[in-house]
């Protein structure tokens, strides 16, 4: 996958300088795969990468070998990496692990958000709800992606943020699969109980929604394994 497909995809790639520009390519990356820009089945390339960015190939290639370490990328050839196939055992483990973590996250956010994480909230939502309707799968799982951690965010700890990113590198990929299944209309519904719930510094309703949210994405993709 060249620039121009990465473009056409919808996925904003702006040039890169060259300050601390291995940490920023390795962010980068991580983006693409929080929000969906890589899914699996894909392969992506070195060069492809570097191409899209205005780089060289070598910070490219160490971004993807910390992402690779990090079980959010595997090799798929010598110079491809895709999504790691996901395993009845993995897919279990991530939804018990997040179906805590993140339900903690939200609780700390209904109780530490500040007044502009709603408006900012409150366009994510619009985006999803618009997104769902029409279609927009790419546009969906990118405002999906932005709502999550507008709330994760406002828990106001890096540790807990790091720990939630870590657990969506590895699952958020397979969100495309959810579509076909009317998931992302019902995902929309606790959406917008999380918003209230963070209007109104709800903790437990908070706590609530994200855990039927994890649930509800969890059964829909166990039936890949039945």
């Amino acid at each position: 996958m060249g620039a121009s497909a990465f473009r056409n995809a919808g996925v904003e790639i702006a040039p890169l300088s060259k300050d601390t520009l291995q940490e920023r390519v390795y962010r980068h990356v991580r983006e693409m795969i929080l929000d969906g820009s890589i899914v699996p089945g894909e392969m992506v390339t070195v060069q492809s990468l570097a191409d899209a960015f205005g780089v060289s190939p070598m910070p490219v290639r160490e971004a993807l070998r910390r992402l690779t370490a990090a079980n959010a990328l595997t090799v798929v050839s010598g110079r491809s990496v895709g999504i790691p196939a996901l395993s009845l055992e993995r897919l279990t483990d991530l939804r018990n692990v997040r179906y805590e973590i993140e339900a903690i996250a939200g609780g700390w956010a209904a109780a530490n958000r500040d007044d502009d994480d709603l408006p900012t909230l409150a366009r994510y939502l619009e985006a999803m709800q618009e997104t769902n309707a029409s279609g927009e799968v790419k546009g969906y799982l990118r405002a999906n992606y932005g709502f999550h951690f507008t709330i994760y965010r406002a828990a106001k700890s890096e540790n807990l943020l790091r720990i939630i990113e870590d657990l969506w590198l590895q699952i958020s990929p397979y969100f495309n699969m959810l579509h076909e299944s009317g998931n992302y209309s019902t995902a929309n519904t606790h959406h917008e109980v999380m918003y209230n719930a963070l209007r109104d510094r709800d903790a437990e309703a908070m706590r609530a929604a994200i855990q039927a949210d994890v649930d509800g994405a969890y059964h829909v993709l166990l039936k890949l394994f039945r």
